[in-house]
């Protein structure tokens, strides 16, 4: 041979069948005698082959008791050519007996001369051999597992029947073909491919490594593999091919993936129930809805309200009626299309009959389409501009589940899937519905707590004053702030009356407690303080008769600061039932708190007001307001005084700027508590 087909030369070490089994070959002439002896001859019989070479072979080769047939078998062999296999015990140069496997055939030279070939094996290494590869053989044959044998081009040797059934292919159309050939899926082939040349490179295994694709078994349905992959080398340390087991593990990780959705959806559900209804604030409670869908459930989630219903009224559709529908919320994974084509939060928009939202909030039952076609958008959409976005966005899957709440339906909670790729499945709809059920009554009271508190804001703004800028000498400014979203309007009130003689009296209060009771308590107490300021009473009279009154009131308690300004005599007569002073500001000295005796609130009953007179005079300001304004439940009140007293540096600021920035500065969003702010300045005399 030459050039690449030249065989290695060298030292032969062991590798392969033969050299397990440590076959022996004997040559003998036609007389018996021995000719060529094997080193595994030596090793088998126990006799160098200086010793054999030249002896006749039954004598040292055969018991005793077999060498009448073994001359007969051997004399057959060389007379007829036919050669005889069988197994006889030998007794070995040290005296031992070993049973041996005996092959014995004849052969022919070159010049016609005639010999014995003796091939021969220890029977127990044989049976083990045999037993060894029976196992294999059947254990790969039957194993539920697929089982191959790649060469060291990546080429099929040997395929199992499991494997043959997985890849949809006989085995036989295997061999040969490497499996870039034969795999359906390319991603997949590249991904088996790259593994195997790398254990074929490196020796090192892969073991357990997950695989997804498609076999022409099942052409239309992804599986999923745990491949394993060991190199193959004899027992010389030539590398063979690889070995490879491919276990189907589709159920598996289906049961998995089922197992993960269940879990993640048990913690949406628990995550709802805390993150769902943190306020009685409507539009925040539905924004909550909508960040929970947001991306686990949707990618595209909306909350929408029957207009009716935000303004609390029942709403029934009949099947001809549109829907007119206020959005209150939208939320998107990721900036699309999808999220343009929605109402925005406040906008009120009317659906018709025809529209899938429609539909859903008139029967109360969830609708959803699984699979979106381009006919499907026009009754999903709000318009056709809406259904064009859609269709580009990529919308392929919706579901509209309605808000229902004390058997009422109150609108619909909107869902859409764009970047998504599964279609929405009845697990969803099982999931939508158990958020939108939890919701629906977070979103019920919050939309009934914002109905009364706006009917007790509205009451309480209609009994507010509207006075002039200008009265008795005096410039005014006020302003009133209602308590945050999430609380009841308070029972704060201010007020300016104008009194006999150029006076003026003004008045800042604060009924404890909150929603319609307060107010209501409130316009009973500035019709009073009215009613007796025209009486023209000392402060401390008038507080008397409040106290009085608000006594009979239910056991209401209220705050009250009443001053009396007089421009003829510069003075201001003030008198305080339990209320933070006011504040009076100076041209060049700073602002101060004005000292008075505190009082007890209006509603105790019993204890006696007095009265305390401060000079004003032109360019001087009072600052009332309720407590509101500056109590917080983080900062000490001597601390939020101090910041009152600093923002009132600028006694040249006009006082609507001023009220402006008080309420900016001071009054926080979390605010629990109404405010009610008047300040006054007194002019110089025309």
């Amino acid at each position: 041979m030459a050039g690449g087909d030249a065989p290695v030369r060298g030292p032969v070490r062991p590798s392969g069948l033969l050299d397990v089994l440590g076959v022996a070959s004997v040559v003998l002439d036609t007389e018996g005698r021995i000719v060529l002896w094997s080193p595994q001859a030596e090793e088998l019989f126990g006799y160098p082959a200086h010793e054999a070479l030249g002896e006749y072979a039954a004598r040292i080769m055969v018991h005793e008791q077999h060498l009448d047939l073994v001359v007969k078998l051997f004399a057959d062999v060389m007379e007829t050519g036919e050669g005889w296999a069988g197994a006889f015990p030998v007794r070995r140069k040290d005296g031992s007996t070993r049973l041996v496997e005996f092959r014995n055939m004849r052969l022919l030279d070159d010049q016609g001369d005639v010999y014995a070939l003796g091939l021969c094996a220890d029977q127990s290494t044989v049976r083990q051999v045999e037993r060894d590869v029976a196992l294999s053989t059947r254990t790969i044959a039957q194993a539920p597992v697929g089982l191959a044998v790649l060469d060291t081009e990546l080429r099929y040797v040997s395929v199992n029947p499991a494997l043959a059934e997985l890849n949809g292919l006989p085995a036989e159309a295997h061999l040969g073909h490497m499996p870039h050939e034969l795999m359906l899926d390319t991603e997949a082939a590249r991904t088996v491919e790259a593994a195997l040349r790398a254990v074929l490179r490196t020796g090192e295994p892969v073991v357990n490594r997950r695989v997804v694709g498609r076999t022409r078994a099942h052409p239309d349905v992804d599986h999923f593999w745990s491949v394993s992959l060991y190199r193959l080398e004899d027992t010389a340390g030539t590398v063979l091919g690889v070995a490879g087991m491919a276990v189907d593990i589709t159920e598996q990780h289906q049961a998995a993936v089922a197992a993960e959705t269940a879990r993640r959806r048990l913690a949406l559900i628990a995550d709802a129930s805390t993150r769902i209804g943190t306020t009685l604030e409507l539009d925040r409670t539905a924004s909550e809805l909508a960040d929970v869908a947001v991306p686990e459930l949707a990618d595209v989630a909306a909350v929408d309200l029957l207009d009716a219903v935000v303004e609390g009224r029942r709403s029934t559709l009949g099947p001809a009626q549109a829907a007119v529908i206020r959005a209150l919320a939208v939320r998107s994974a990721q900036d699309t299309g999808a999220l343009e084509a929605a109402d925005p939060p406040g906008h009120i928009a009317h659906y018709g009959p025809d529209r899938l939202v429609t539909e859903c909030v008139r029967t109360g039952d969830p609708v959803m389409v699984a699979h979106v076609r381009e006919e499907d958008l026009p009754r999903i959409a709000r318009s056709p501009e809406a259904a064009l976005q859609l269709g580009r966005a990529g919308l392929h899957s919706y579901l509209a589940v309605p808000l229902i709440a004390r058997g009422e339906v109150l609108g619909a909670l909107d869902l859409k899937r764009i970047h998504n790729p599964l279609p929405f499945s009845e697990d969803d709809l099982l999931l939508a519905r158990e958020l939108a059920a939890r919701a629906a009554i977070q979103i019920d009271n919050a939309r009934w707590y914002q109905n009364a508190r706006d009917t007790a804001l509205t009451l309480q703004r209609s009994m507010l004053p509207s006075h002039p800028p200008v009265t008795g000498g005096l410039e005014v400014a006020s302003r009133y702030q209602p308590a945050g979203a999430g609380a009841e309007v308070g029972g704060d009130w201010f007020d300016v009356i104008p009194l006999e003689g150029a006076k003026t009296a003004l008045v800042v209060g604060d009924v404890m407690g909150s929603g319609i009771e307060a107010a209501t308590t409130m316009g009973r107490l500035r019709t009073a303080t009215h009613t007796l300021a025209s009486l023209d009473l000392e402060p401390t009279r008038l507080l008397e008769h409040l106290d009085t009154i608000t006594d009979g009131l239910d056991h209401s308690i209220a705050t009250c600061v009443y001053a009396v300004h007089d421009p003829e005599l510069r003075q201001c007569r003030i008198a305080n039932a339990g209320h933070l002073p006011p504040v009076r500001v100076r041209p060049g000295r700073p602002p101060e708190l004005l000292e008075l005796p505190t009082g007890a609130p209006l509603g105790v009953g019993g204890v006696a007001f007095s009265t305390t007179t401060v000079d004003l005079v032109p360019g001087d300001q009072l600052v009332f307001y309720t407590d509101g304004l500056v109590e917080t439940r983080q900062h000490p009140l001597d601390e939020r005084l101090d910041a009152l007293l600093a923002l009132l540096d600028d006694p040249e600021r006009p006082l609507q700027e001023c009220c402006d920035l008080l309420l900016r500065t001071l009054h926080r969003p979390e605010n629990s508590d109404d405010v009610a702010l008047l300040i006054a300045r007194v002019l110089t005399p025309a």
